[in-house]
């Protein structure tokens, strides 16, 4: 399975998509490939798929198969923690956190033509993050998050409005964001929000995804 042309990875950063869909298989029900058509289908473009309890096996075969969806549907997919499985079906790239392999050893791995990205939570860490060679930080919680039993205390929009005066590279916001509170996120300075809860939790995930493009902008 070829990679995205690198032309089209540089474009995705620099027009980075204002959703930024995370799968989760055990709040839905559903495995990451279904989750990801769902997603597909409204429009989304861009969607890392995490799994914190799946075998490294079965994480790897839905992964695989996730990426045949995400080829078809035009979507950028990125693969949380796991840069060997990233590698092995050859996805678009890798989101590492504070304990996970360093940036730039993820990089090393990966090579140049893939998207790294990398969780903060505070101002200190994002500036340390801004350093590393990669594609986007991510800062959070923003809000509480119930998504996360060991997740850090909500940084709040002030934090993001400093990170964002702080770092050159685009800023992701994770955490606890809603669709009525994704806009004032994108104001405060994020180019992106992450959301997990926020869509999967409905009822119908494409039309909820759809809801969040619409109220971002997007549609």
């Amino acid at each position: 399975m070829p990679l995205m042309n690198s032309d089209c990875l540089l474009e995705m950063v620099s027009r980075f998509p204002r959703l930024y869909a995370i799968t989760d298989r055990e709040l839905t029900g559903l495995s990451h490939t279904e989750q990801v058509r769902r997603l597909a289908a409204a429009g989304v473009r861009l969607i890392q798929l995490r799994d914190k309890t799946a075998p490294p096996r079965q994480f790897y075969e839905d992964a695989q198969a996730a990426m045949r969806v995400a080829r078809q549907s035009g979507v950028t997919l990125i693969i949380n923690d796991r840069v060997d499985i990233a590698l092995a079906v050859a996805a678009d790239g890798v989101h590492v956190g504070q304990d996970d392999l360093p940036p730039d050893k993820a990089r090393a791995l990966l090579g140049p033509r893939r998207i790294i990205g990398c969780s903060t939570h505070n101002l200190s860490q994002a500036r340390a993050a801004d350093r590393y060679p990669i594609d986007y930080i991510a800062i959070g919680p923003v809000f509480p998050t119930s998504t996360k039993s060991d997740h850090q205390p909500a940084v709040g929009l002030e934090l993001v409005r400093q990170v964002r005066q702080a770092v050159t590279k685009p800023l992701v916001a994770i955490g606890g964001i809603t669709l009525e509170t994704a806009p004032e996120v994108i104001r405060a300075g994020a180019d992106a929000v992450a959301v997990i809860s926020g869509l999967l939790r409905a009822p119908d995930i494409t039309r909820r995804a759809r809801e969040f493009r619409l109220a971002l902008g997007e549609e």
